[in-house]
């Protein structure tokens, strides 16, 4: 199934997350639900428009970024779980 986000939002699919970080130091699941996390674009709709001008959105399919765990709308599709957000939702892109 494929699926296109419209307007100026993207589709992200969720990374997981490492538990322990580099100097071995254990991070529990119950710490801090509020902080930002890390997906991967799925789908994005390429522009968005800002005072009647058309803008490219900075992202594209494969790029990891972070956004809230709590914004916009989470959904199911053939039992993977994905998030739908406004580009603008998306605070920072990693480059690797």
């Amino acid at each position: 199934m494929k699926i296109q986000p419209l307007s100026d939002r993207v589709l992200l699919k969720w990374v997981e997350a490492e538990n322990v970080t580099k100097s071995g130091i254990f991070i529990p699941e119950n710490s801090n639900k509020e902080r930002p996390y890390m997906y991967e674009v799925v789908a994005v709709w390429p522009w968005k428009e800002i005072d009647w001008k058309i803008v490219r959105i900075d992202v594209k399919p494969w790029d990891r970024v972070i956004s809230w765990q709590y914004s916009w709308d989470d959904i199911e599709i053939d039992k993977m779980k994905y998030k739908i957000v406004w580009a603008d939702y998306i605070l920072a892109k990693i480059d690797e």
